[in-house]
């Protein structure tokens, strides 16, 4: 449903821009629509269209517009516009956000939009640049308010107006003192309710958490997210704030990085994108296929080890990918687990522990139960259907039964531990554990079930 409304939306934008209203008529009618809706039109509409847009739309509509485009639609679409509005636009972006759309340019655009910027943007966009993309410090914005710790309340609003102009963050105003060392926080409500003959340095939080522009954003990520605050301060080496890590920010880190997460877990190294090249897609997925095929060699030589079990019992092939599917299923359900705990670093080693042991009697008792359930239910089909004695019938499905009951149990011991491992000796656990564990598990879960039957059927039944 929200699908349908934001193409209506698109639609009407499109249908405004092609009719015969006088600019500041449609001007009047495009800004009562969101940013994101006019974003969404500008797919739909031709480049004259578009241009025709570009100089009906006033400085700030057009740069919110923008703000909510992706990287290749934001560099198609700043094109089409001259350079000076080009740099205009890029310069009213928060400036984490103007930093990211730039490195989408072609470096001759890019250059020469920065030549166009002033001189405060051309050192945010010089400073933001220094950071790597898995720093902190590349997600921050500059667009924040400070005041000296040592001022009056009154003081204190005077400033907060002086700056508010200029900066969109305004809810948390951060606190330095003369050396422009960070202090403290207050929010602005704590602010505009205190009395002028308040102190003001009272007033101040000096336990507001903060971060270091320079941590990996794998490292502090869930140390963020645990204060829900609308804002934290990013910190160079002397204390001083380079920028703020807002709400806005934080949700983007964390959409990208369960992205990141939920490509690793199907063997990729990196997300993929409609507009990705053949060529690109392949080099992802290889890599780890290749790895696959060789195990998965592995698994089909042990089953020939038991290709004469196979041969004197063949309705036991009717039931393997019943034993494979539920032992890979019960170790995704750990391994899915397991990544989301393992996200926290805090997380002990003795808690570590515990999970394992969880997950196992997690998995046990499920096999138990479906064990049950399969070793009833196997009995009857093979008696009905297939013909069997109820001996041969209920042995068969005692095989099948056990060799759930113990994949499911090793398979979640297995889906808990080896990303817990991985963890260990600094590898991704994302990453290595979803193809690695798919691939232990149906080993599992082959011995077991071959191995009962040519034990139980064929060594002692004689079958």
């Amino acid at each position: 449903m929200p699908t349908a409304e934001k193409q209506n939306f698109a639609a009407e934008i499109a249908a405004l821009v092609r009719g015969r209203y006088s600019p500041w008529v449609l001007k009047e009618k495009i800004e009562d629509y969101h940013g994101n809706d006019i974003a969404d039109a500008l797919a739909v509409m031709t480049v004259a269209e578009r241009q025709r847009l570009y100089r009906i739309l006033d400085l700030d509509t057009l740069s919110d517009t923008f703000s909510y485009l992706d990287e290749d639609d934001f560099a198609l679409y700043l094109r089409e516009m001259e350079p000076v509005r080009q740099a205009q636009i890029v310069s009213e972006l928060d400036s984490d956000q103007m930093v990211d759309f730039l490195r989408s340019l072609d470096k001759r655009d890019r250059d020469l939009i920065i030549s166009l910027l002033d001189q405060e943007k051309k050192k945010e966009v010089a400073m933001l640049s220094t950071f790597d993309e898995d720093q902190i410090g590349s997600r921050m914005t500059t667009d924040f308010v400070t005041v000296r710790k040592d001022v009056t309340v009154p003081e204190a609003m005077k400033r907060l107006i002086a700056q508010a102009a200029d900066n969109d963050n305004i809810t948390t105003i951060y606190a330095v003192d003369d050396q422009d060392v960070f202090y403290g926080a207050i929010s602005l409500k704590d602010l505009i309710i205190a009395r002028k003959e308040d102190s003001f340095e009272d007033l101040i939080t000096t336990s507001f958490p903060y971060v270091y522009a320079k941590e990996d954003i794998d490292s502090c990520i869930e140390w963020i997210k645990d204060y829900s605050e609308d804002s934290i301060p990013a910190l160079d080496e002397q204390n001083h704030i380079l920028g703020i890590i807002t709400s806005q920010n934080l949700v983007e880190v964390v959409d990208e990085e369960l992205g990141e997460d939920y490509a690793k877990l199907g063997g990729l190294s990196a997300e993929e994108d409609l507009e990705e090249p053949l060529s690109m897609s392949i080099r992802k997925r290889l890599p780890w296929l290749v790895v696959l095929l060789g195990l998965g060699m592995v698994v089909s030589s042990v089953v020939g080890l038991f290709e004469h079990v196979v041969a004197e019992v063949t309705v036991l092939m009717l039931f393997q990918s019943l034993v494979l599917d539920m032992a890979g299923n019960v170790g995704t359900q750990s391994l899915a687990v397991t990544i989301r705990v393992l996200a926290d670093d805090t997380v002990s080693a003795r808690q570590k522990a515990a999970l394992v042991w969880k997950e196992g009697r997690v998995g046990l008792l499920n096999g138990i139960i479906l064990g049950v359930t399969a070793f009833a239910l196997a009995g009857l089909f093979l008696h009905f259907v297939k013909g069997e004695t109820w001996l041969i019938a209920y042995s068969i499905s005692g095989c099948i039964g056990t060799a759930l009951l113990v994949a499911m149990f090793v398979s979640a011991l297995v889906g808990a531990a080896i990303p817990i491992f991985f963890k260990k000796i600094g590898v991704d656990p994302a990453v290595a554990s979803g193809p690695l564990i798919t691939t232990l598990n149906d080993l599992t879960a082959v011995i077991c079930y071959y191995g009962l039957a040519w034990m139980l059927l064929i060594n002692v039944l004689h079958y």
